[in-house]
């Protein structure tokens, strides 16, 4: 049950409407909340007003300022969306994940048969899509800033903190390493709102990057990807082992005999439901599931208890997945999207939309996110 609304409010900028219209992931750092569109390259942060009444003070980075973007720009000067569905602060960094989804044209009323049929067959794939990455935060005037590079905190070395990522190449290295996979491989050419691949959820803990598939969900179960992260060649990041440090891995997908599999697969009971969200909390993640087709609904958030102990993919049920709380949606609209603690009351969920109704839209640059209380179990 929606316990109350909380407005966020944009600058003026153009191009802004469409961040209000399609937020799709955000993650609360101390007073601060960072925030990404599923139509943008931007990242945005607003800040918490002294009287906690809404989120203020916007400010927008974009990713091309700090990375190189795979895509060349389009004539105009502009660039490809990257689909971000996924970001979270840890540490030092600010990482933020790409649908990694081929898509469909979409079909609209006013379209004759022979265009809505000609739209349908039409598959694209947008690499910018499939980046990976992070990026250093460093404190400035108070408020945390992104940086293309930073001296890393107590390093006596002198080691640089520096903005980089998987899928600056156009041939992916995860989408590779997913290729020949026998539950995923034979999803990665359909389209995202076809039960194909489609990253909508990123969680750090540690060493450890979870990501949350909306799709496909194999038989009602919904999948998490487990990855390891470390540097390559400049800007790049590469798939390391996820073994335990001494040489050490499970028999998991992804392996190369040399320290473990390259990437973990975990399989989930979330009723049928994919992951739309991930938020790390304490040893368990908390869960966004909705449905992988174009429906309204249901969505839920389910807690996955002990997600931080798995040293080996595992197949997730029982007393181990918990559903916590079903979230209000709209008829056509008012899709949940992302979740994250909120600032100032970590007792309580913040909830932002894709297609938001018109009743959060108080004003051209204002969207009204829902606070839910967060039972903690």
């Amino acid at each position: 049950m929606t316990a109350r609304t909380i407005p966020i409010r944009f600058t003026d900028d153009a191009g802004v409407t469409d961040i209000a219209e399609s937020l799709s992931a955000l993650k609360g750092d101390g007073r601060h909340l960072w925030l990404a569109g599923d139509e943008t390259i931007t990242i945005e942060r607003t800040t918490l007003s002294p009287s906690g009444d809404g989120f203020v003070d916007h400010v927008s980075f974009s990713v091309a300022d700090f990375l190189p973007l795979p895509e060349p720009p389009e004539p105009d000067g502009s660039q490809l969306e990257i689909d971000i569905e996924g970001i979270d602060r840890h540490g030092d960094y600010l990482w933020f994940v790409g649908s990694h989804a081929r898509t469909r044209k979409r079909v609209k009323p006013h379209h004759a048969t022979e265009q809505a049929l000609a739209r349908l067959a039409r598959v694209s794939s947008n690499a910018n899509r499939y980046l990976l990455g992070r990026i250093p935060v460093v404190d400035i005037d108070g408020a945390p800033t992104l940086v293309p590079s930073a001296p890393a905190p107590a390093s006596p070395s002198g080691e640089k903190l520096t903005a980089a990522a998987l899928g600056l190449s156009k041939r992916n290295r995860l989408t590779r390493a997913l290729r020949d996979d026998e539950h995923l491989g034979l999803f990665l050419k359909i389209p995202s709102k076809d039960n194909g691949l489609d990253v909508e959820g990123l969680a750090v803990v540690g060493e450890r990057i979870y990501l949350g598939l909306r799709g496909p969900v194999l038989r009602g179960w919904a999948v998490v990807l487990e990855l390891r992260l470390t540097e390559g060649d400049g800007q790049d990041l590469v798939l390391a082992p996820l073994g335990d440090g001494n040489g050490n891995g499970d028999d998991g997908n992804g392996g190369d005999g040399n320290g473990g599999p390259r990437y973990r697969k975990h399989f989930l009971d979330l009723d049928g439901l994919g992951v739309r969200d991930i938020l790390a909390h304490g040893d368990d993640l908390l869960l966004l599931a909705g449905p992988t087709m174009d429906l309204d609904g249901p969505v839920r958030i389910y807690r996955w208890r002990g997600a931080a102990h798995a040293r080996t993919s595992v197949v997730v049920t029982d007393e181990a997945i918990e559903p916590v709380l079903d979230l209000p949606v709209g008829v056509g609209d008012d899709h949940p999207e992302g979740i994250a603690l909120l600032p100032g009351d970590p007792s309580s969920l913040l909830v932002v939309h894709d297609s938001p109704a018109p009743r959060r839209r108080w004003h051209r640059h204002e969207i009204l996110a829902d606070v839910v209380p967060l039972s903690h179990g």
